[in-house]
């Protein structure tokens, strides 16, 4: 009897071994996986990540933001040429500079606004060569040789049955979990590419108060 036992122990044992490793091995290999996929696609400019939406909004944003931008700065311009007047008490206390300034700080500021896609696209650019870099960092950070599982798996041979059991389940929670955790980031990383979009085509209008003082 308890031969019997003891063989059906073994081979529940065996069973748990082999589906922990299974587990340990595809979660593993999927971390990886995922993180490469997440510095890929992280990684991509706005201009490679949909060259047709980001076509669009770069349209939209010259066509109709910039125009925005520019009636803003015409505001702020001619607000703040009044407001120079009215404090040189009507320019009895003429100072020649001060035009110089309201003409160069008006100059930037157009500058700015004509530019404002460039701008942009250079920061996230070098954002985007950040990431790369930090990606390939992780992805190593998280990779398992053959050799480490063939230790991971010589140690749970060395287990008995309740222990297994109990780390059996624990690793099919993780694997669920990863398998959840692969849409939030296919959400994360569309959503934050649609965000650029929205924050690049709108750009122009808080350049334009950077003549403000």
């Amino acid at each position: 009897m308890d031969s019997i036992l003891q063989q059906i122990t073994d081979w529940l044992k065996e069973m748990l071994v082999s589906a922990i490793m299974g587990n340990l091995s595809g979660m593993f290999e999927s971390v990886n996986n995922q993180v490469g996929e997440i510095a890929t696609s992280v990684g991509m400019t706005p201009a490679n990540f949909s060259p047709g939406v980001f076509a669009m909004v770069r349209n939209i944003s010259e066509s109709v933001i910039i125009p925005i931008a520019g009636l803003i700065l015409t505001f702020i311009a001619c607000y703040e040429l009044i407001q120079m007047i009215i404090d040189h008490n009507n320019l009895a206390n003429f100072e020649t500079w001060i035009f110089f300034k309201w003409v160069f700080k008006t100059f930037v500021a157009v500058m700015l606004i004509t530019n404002t896609f460039n701008i942009t696209m250079a920061v996230f650019d070098v954002a985007q060569q950040v990431i790369s870099r930090s990606g390939g960092l992780i992805s190593g950070s998280t990779s398992v040789s053959d050799a480490t599982l063939t230790a991971m798996q010589a140690t749970l041979e060395g287990m008995d049955l309740g222990p297994l059991l109990g780390l059996y389940l624990q690793t099919f929670v993780v694997q669920v979990t990863m398998l959840a955790l692969s849409a939030i980031i296919f959400v994360i990383v569309y959503g934050r590419m649609v965000e650029i979009y929205l924050m690049v085509s709108l750009a122009p209008i808080p350049f334009a108060t950077f003549g403000n003082h």
